[in-house]
């Protein structure tokens, strides 16, 4: 994943904690902000030192950025991802599908079958109707 899809910057990480827009299961906390100043979405992945030393932390962020670049999220939101301790057990498929729930929870994958651009999508979000097209 390119470099402009990450959050670095802890301030914006505490303003999407701060939004309280969140999905959590054993393993993962999900955040999600919506950010309309962006032209695609961006993610942040935070794992605890309590989870294991460096190699196993990084590990879990490779595995999680992966599972991230394959799910089609809509370009107005910035996701902050939270990794358990309980996930280090987890093999990469447990981990996809936990994450992968949790992203259908928080709706905010882009729908299938269906050319959406942007001011649909913040209508739709909003409970407005438009006919953009």
């Amino acid at each position: 994943m390119k470099k402009e899809y990450r959050i670095k910057k802890s301030s914006e990480i505490e303003m999407i904690v701060k939004s309280r827009q969140s999905k959590a299961n054993k393993y993962f906390v999900i955040y999600k902000k919506e950010n309309h100043a962006n032209h695609h979405f961006r993610f942040a992945v935070s794992v605890s030192k309590k989870f294991g030393n460096a190699v196993k932390r990084n590990k879990i962020k490779r595995q999680v950025r992966e599972i991230i670049s394959k799910q089609d999220i809509i370009d107005i939101f910035d996701v902050f991802i939270v990794v358990r301790i309980p996930s280090k057990d987890l093999s990469f498929s447990e981990i996809n599908n936990a994450i992968t729930s949790l992203i259908k929870k928080l709706n905010i994958l882009r729908w299938k079958n269906e050319k959406i651009n942007k001011n649909t999508i913040v209508a739709s979000y909003l409970g407005t109707s438009s006919n953009v097209k």
